[in-house]
């Protein structure tokens, strides 16, 4: 069976899963993006093929090698991709939104898909169902501002997340958890209404790293992946050999 190595290099995490065929295996967590790590990737999975999606200034080691080794794709504005990119600067687009809209392209054809990546940024995605990429929007991610929240004030805490917590916070750390995540909540749903207005036969699918701290809070159904976007860079290596 032929393996692929999907590289996503975010900026919170650098990260890479294991295809054998089109059945994800493993997702690891990467530490650093030497040489050595990546040398031992190929050296424990023998990948056939691999792609590269990256939204920071990674080490350029890491495409010489992955091209030495294998069937190398780097994603970016010049790859083949099943959809069309709005005409105005397809070079701006980040190559983690064209990777997830890639996956809802081939796991929803012939729908308006509004994927929604939450990482350090939130980015909605909207392709319709001519297979269009119409743009979007991005706003602060979860993190980004719980960070925000204690930088910019003298007192607030630096508060982690978590799912545990009430509606009515009884202490600094719950009221930033309520406001934070349900405000998020909020938004991504009324975001929702505004596309479900405008457009039939819609779908909305949700990714990434915090997915799991908003799916029980919000009200529309709404398919949940978070290895969506390792799916969407499997579709569009094989696009592309």
């Amino acid at each position: 069976m032929a393996t692929t190595l999907c590289f996503d290099f975010g900026n919170t995490r650098l990260k890479c899963a294991v295809f054998f065929e089109k059945d994800l295996k493993e997702e690891i967590i990467l530490g650093n993006d030497y040489e050595e790590t990546i040398q031992q990737l190929i050296k424990k999975y023998n990948p056939q093929k691999s792609i590269l999606s990256s939204v920071i200034n990674h080490n350029n080691s890491v495409e010489k090698i992955l091209a030495q080794h294998t069937h190398f794709h780097k994603l970016n504005h010049t790859s083949k991709i099943p959809f069309t990119t709005p005409v105005g600067k397809p070079e701006t687009i980040g190559a983690d939104r064209l990777a997830l809209v890639a996956a809802a392209v081939d796991l929803f054809p012939k729908k308006n898909n509004l994927v929604i990546g939450l990482g350090t940024a939130i980015t909605y995605n909207f392709v319709n169902k001519y297979n269009e990429f119409l743009g979007g929007g991005i706003s602060p991610g979860m993190e980004m501002r719980f960070k925000s929240l204690h930088q910019f004030t003298a007192l607030l805490p630096h508060v982690k997340a978590d799912w545990n917590f009430p509606l009515v916070g009884y202490d600094t750390r719950t009221n930033i958890l309520s406001g934070v995540i349900i405000g998020m909540a909020k938004e991504i749903d009324g975001i929702i209404e505004e596309y479900e207005e405008k457009y039939s036969n819609f779908n909305v699918l949700l990714s990434g790293g915090d997915t799991r701290y908003f799916s029980r809070h919000l009200k529309k159904k709404i398919f949940a992946d978070p290895h969506l976007i390792f799916k969407g860079l499997l579709a569009i290596s094989e696009f592309n050999q």
